[in-house]
Order: C-alpha cells, then sequence, then structure tokens
C-alpha cells in the first residue's frame, strides 16, 4: 500500500475520482440499454428481427473485447503505474462516445463500440488502484462504494438514455451519445488535476510482459498463485450468474407476470436503487462486524435465496418479495475483491485484477447464451414442461457452488 497517499487528503480526491470513473463507465452501458436496439434498427432498415441479430453481435464483440483488452490494462498499470492507464481509458472513452454519436452506418457503430469495450475495460486497474492506497482492513469498504457506483449507474443510464430524451422532447438517438462524451472527458481533465499515482516506482514490473497480458496468459498468472484459485470461481460464478438480469428479466416479467416496459423499469431501477443502499450504506459496516469471509457466504446465500424466489414466484408482488434479499448479495463482490488483494502483493496487482476481470468477460460471452436460450427452450412448444423460471433456478445454482467454493477459499491477512 502507498502510505504516503493513504494517509493524506488526496486518497479521499483519488477515491472519489475512481468512483466518477467506474461510474461513467458502467454509464456506457446504462445508456447503450435503451438507444442501441433502436439506433441498430433505424440502420438496418427498421427491421426489428435483423436488428435483433445485430444487437446480439454487438454484445458478443463487447464481451470478446474485453475479455482481451483487461489483462493489457492490468499488466500495463503493473508497468507504468495506474495513473497513464486510467486517464488513457478516460480520453479514449470519451473521444469513442463522440465517433458512435457521429457513426453514420452500422458498421462504425460496431466499430465504436468495440473500441468502448477496449477503453471501458478499466475497472481491473480501478480495483487494483483501490488495493494500492487503501488499508486492507478498509478495502471492501471501498469496494462497496464501486458497486455503489454499478448501481447509480444502472440506474442513471437508461434514465438518460430513455425517458430523460422523452422528457426534454429530444428525438435525437445520438444525443446520450454526446451526453456521455462531455462526461467522461470532463471526467479526464478533472483526473489530470486530482489523480496521483498509487504505484510507487520500485514496485512496479521491470518489464511489460506480453505472456501475462494476453487473456490467456493472465489465465496462467492465476495458475501461479493457487491460493486465490477458490476466491476466483466464486467471482467468476457470481459474474456469470449476474448475465440472468439484461438476457431474460424483460421478456420474462412479461411472459410470466405481463408487466409492460413501464413496470419492467420501475423494477429495474428499484434493483439499482437498492444496490447502491447496499453497497454506500451495508458493505463498510456488515463486513467490518461480520469479516469478509462470513459476508462473502451470507451474501452469496442471500443470493441463492433471491434467485430461488424469483424463478419459483407464480405472481409478481412475490418476485418483488426477492428483490431486498437479493440485493444484500451485493456484500459478496466487495468481500471477495478485498480478501482476494490480501493474498497477493501490489507488483501483481494489476496483472491479478486483470486476469479476473478478462475471466469475467468470457462470463460475458457464456451467460447470454445460457439464459436466454434456457428461458426460450421453456416456454417454447418443444419443451417437456412450461417453466420461464428456469434462468433464475440455474442462476441459484451457480450461487450454490459458489458457496461451497467460498467455504473452501483459503484466507490469510495481509
Amino acid at each position: 500500500m502507498n502510505n504516503s497517499l493513504a494517509g493524506s487528503g488526496q486518497r479521499q480526491a483519488a477515491l472519489v475520482f475512481i468512483f466518477i470513473t467506474v461510474l461513467i463507465d458502467v454509464l456506457a452501458f446504462g445508456v447503450i440499454i435503451p438507444v442501441l436496439p433502436r439506433l441498430v434498427k433505424a440502420f438496418s432498415g427498421g427491421s426489428a428481427s435483423v436488428a435483433s441479430y445485430w444487437v446480439a453481435v454487438f454484445g458478443f464483440v463487447f464481451a470478446l473485447i474485453q475479455f482481451v483488452c483487461t489483462p493489457i490494462q492490468g499488466a500495463l498499470s503493473d508497468r507504468f503505474g495506474r495513473r497513464p492507464v486510467i486517464l488513457l481509458s478516460c480520453l479514449g472513452l470519451g473521444f469513442d462516445f463522440v465517433l458512435m454519436a457521429l457513426a453514420p452506418n452500422i458498421g462504425w457503430l460496431l466499430v465504436g463500440r468495440a473500441i468502448a469495450a477496449a477503453t471501458s475495460a478499466s475497472f481491473s486497474t480501478a480495483n487494483a488502484y483501490i488495493a494500492d492506497i487503501t488499508p486492507p482492513d478498509q478495502r471492501a469498504k471501498s469496494y462497496g462504494m464501486i458497486g455503489a457506483a454499478f448501481g447509480l449507474g444502472f440506474i442513471l443510464g437508461p434514465l438518460i438514455g430513455g425517458p430523460a430524451m422523452t422528457w426534454f422532447g429530444i428525438a435525437d438517438l445520438r444525443a446520450p451519445f454526446w451526453i456521455s462524451a462531455t462526461l467522461t472527458l470532463a471526467n479526464f481533465i478533472y483526473g489530470l488535476f486530482v489523480l496521483p499515482e498509487s504505484l510507487p516506482r520500485h514496485l512496479r514490473s521491470a518489464r511489460f510482459d506480453w505472456r501475462h497480458a494476453n487473456p490467456f496468459g493472465s489465465l496462467a498468472l492465476l495458475r501461479d498463485h493457487p491460493q486465490i484459485w477458490a476466491l476466483v470461481a466464486v467471482m467468476f460464478m457470481a459474474n456469470l450468474t449476474h448475465y440472468v438480469y439484461p438476457s431474460t428479466f424483460v421478456l420474462y416479467a412479461d411472459v410470466r407476470y405481463a408487466w409492460g416496459q413501464a413496470a419492467t423499469g420501475y423494477v429495474l431501477a428499484a434493483v439499482g436503487v437498492l444496490t447502491v443502499i447496499v453497497n454506500a450504506f451495508l458493505v463498510g459496516r456488515l463486513v467490518k462486524r461480520m469479516g469478509e469471509r462470513r459476508a462473502l457466504l451470507f451474501g452469496l446465500s442471500c443470493g441463492v435465496v433471491g434467485f430461488i424466489i424469483y424463478g419459483s414466484a407464480g405472481q409478481g408482488w412475490i418476485f418483488l418479495l426477492g428483490l431486498p434479499i437479493s440485493a444484500l448479495w451485493a456484500l459478496a463482490t466487495p468481500a471477495s475483491q478485498a480478501l482476494v488483494t490480501r493474498q497477493v502483493g501490489p507488483d501483481v496487482q494489476g496483472r491479478i485484477q486483470g486476469a479476473i476481470s478478462s475471466l469475467n468477460s468470457f462470463g460475458g460471452i457464456l451467460g447470454p447464451a445460457l439464459f436466454a436460450g434456457t428461458f426460450g427452450y421453456f416456454i417454447g412448444p418443444k419443451a417437456p414442461f412450461h417453466l420461464p423460471g428456469i434462468p433464475y433456478l440455474i442462476a441459484a445454482a451457480l450461487l450454490g457452488v459458489a458457496v461451497f467454493a467460498a467455504t473452501r477459499a483459503r484466507v490469510s491477512a495481509k
């Protein structure tokens, strides 16, 4: 840990900047949710069927590029420091939003999304930065704030890209991209003045190692750290499970509860609000009281119960009862992240975080096919029985495996 930074007012300013950076990165996802399908549809001649194909391609390309780029950013940050990598990521994402706002056709829009995937892959570097400047016993709380940024981003993003445009009478589908570009570039300028370097030169890698910077080499780096295998498995399972929401929720709510667009929007907003509450106000207190391992097990178990409720709820109000229970699942991510940072040294934090993020991006390739595929099959005519809740029951099973892996995790203090 960089003690000189951790004990100064710079630390708080740096954490605020990291929070804003992650928030804006998540806005990149959130703004796209209501805007991208409509823009793709307009580019594809107004055909919904063709647009749905392209949206699937966009999602696959985004996840694949993040799988490749996250370990590269992590390795670069270990070699050259966290500050230049984070700032260049902000700058690149800002200009990329401009590119997408100006895209004349679907090909250029896809190029823009590919660049966005690469430049918004800074989560691993942000996690490493926090590990650099935060004492081990406070990392779970700091990672909880990053989780709150995720929740806030998924509340604000769809509002900016959807209802806000209607409220202000803005019909241009490209306007949200200009808004995001302005925010991102302003954050870059702000970071130039307030973001100090967190990794001292004597703790940096001697050279940039391509063996660990490529996604498969980064996974080999994980092989060299068996003390974190169980925790990495927990994080992968949890991340894979997250994809059940974007893959199936809107269709599931329509098929099972006949919820319209407004109702699903309110439920998604409620999920975001609960996520912010848990991460911003409960993670620090509960992890301090329970300890990181017990907080991890408790959070995962709440996720299991929540998904069982979702999958078996025959009525909408029963589904809603699962929201506050499932929200406590948010304890698991900062607790597991904090435990991982305790097990490895500062010289490999960036590469380890990049490897984990890359592995999690692989979940973005598998998740939609797993959840959307099983959902479509079990509501279709060839299904042996009608079971629309099957994706959520699979999610519960995956988190159950994560609970088992968490019980096997090694934990040592650093």
